[in-house]
């Protein structure tokens, strides 16, 4: 027997900026001329946002009232690596802590006492000891709770997480495997004016989502879950500098060129063939898409690629729409939408999640 996700939950920071704000933040912070503006206004109405959430209380106030940046009219001294992952220790465990305890609210019965393993996956942040055994203590799990730690691999990497919590339900069919995913990507915010730049600070936002995953001949969620049949994964050299994250003196630094959908256009047809030749199934067989909304224009490349109708991705536009692209968690926010709508009986879900490499994690999932 196979694994499947019993639930998932989510949770935000309390801060949600309009983009419009956030626009508005990033028009004064990089000084830009009237011209400048406009193309920014832009980017940013296209970026299918409504709204994000943000760690950082500051994209929404006034610049006295700043308490992350300097109050100054070029936020010097910028905030350094070493403040931002201050930060990042104090306010991560309490979003994953949410996300976890909304997880759980979805059994009728308990089940903290029954986790055997815990993955956390993060890529804006790390701490030793770190997120998992601040997640083991506070919620309560035994310290034998076998942990593993998914770090930096940017907006895939909670299908990794998912990935290795399928092989340990496989190989122990009594595992109860927690998942966590938890972003503060607003906390890197980068003020040198580049391109780059604009279209990260237009797109990227903090959240976290929490998956509970078990052997489906033992599942304690009797509500249907979402089975995990088959993984694929393959990267793109030739695109190996569209997109990086490295970490400097001001925080994580994000490269993301305007290639990237182009490059995601341009192979994933083959990756999908690949991917369904895996789990024996034809492109005809798949009722559902699961994909990434790392911005509307990638979105818009895989429909293209695929000749897709824009409505097969209509959990990832809300996703965008409501929350911005939240690096790795995001992919778990649509999975959760899809469950939530329960619509999906029986039905197979193909999904994808991209990051630096350019990496193509794949799945497919079926609605049980």
């Amino acid at each position: 027997m196979g694994s499947c996700i019993s639930a998932i939950g989510i949770a935000n920071p309390q801060n949600k900026v309009t983009q419009q704000d956030a626009y508005q933040f990033m028009v004064d912070a990089f000084g830009l001329n009237p011209d400048h503006a406009a193309r920014l206004k832009s980017i940013y109405d296209n970026s299918g946002i409504d709204s994000r959430y943000s760690v950082v209380s500051d994209f929404g106030s006034d610049r006295a009232d700043y308490t992350f940046f300097e109050p100054t009219v070029d936020l010097e001294p910028f905030v350094t690596t070493e403040k931002r992952m201050k930060v990042y220790q104090e306010n991560a465990i309490q979003i994953a802590l949410q996300a976890a305890h909304n997880c759980f609210g979805n059994f009728e019965t308990g089940v903290i006492d029954q986790i055997t393993h815990l993955v956390t996956v993060s890529c804006t942040g790390m701490y030793a000891p770190g997120l998992d055994i601040d997640l083991v203590e506070q919620l309560g799990l035994p310290r034998t709770t076998e942990r593993i730690c998914i770090n930096f691999m940017g907006c895939y990497g909670a299908i990794n997480g998912l990935k290795t919590a399928d092989y340990i339900c496989r190989a122990n069919p009594n595992a109860k495997v927690l998942v966590v995913s938890v972003e503060l990507c607003t906390l890197h915010f980068q003020k040198h004016n580049t391109l780059d730049n604009w279209v990260a600070n237009s797109l990227f936002s903090d959240g976290s989502a929490a998956a509970l995953i078990e052997n489906t001949a033992n599942k304690l969620n009797p509500h249907p879950g979402l089975e995990l049949s088959t993984f694929y994964s393959e990267f793109m050299p030739e695109s190996r500098d569209e997109m990086g994250w490295y970490v400097g003196n001001t925080g994580f630094e994000m490269k993301l060129t305007a290639k990237v959908p182009k490059q995601i256009k341009k192979h994933i047809r083959g990756v999908t063939d690949r991917l369904l030749q895996r789990a024996n199934l034809a492109i005809e067989q798949i009722s559902s898409y699961a994909i990434h909304p790392g911005g509307r224009k990638i979105l818009e490349a895989v429909e293209e690629a695929l000749e897709l109708p824009e409505e097969s991705n209509a959990f990832a536009y809300e996703v965008l729409r409501q929350y911005g692209n939240m690096s790795s968690a995001t992919i778990l926010f649509v999975l959760q939408k899809m469950m939530k709508a329960g619509k999906l009986a029986n039905q197979h879900v193909l999904s994808f999640a991209f990051g630096p490499g350019l990496t193509v994690e794949g799945m497919v999932l079926k609605m049980q």
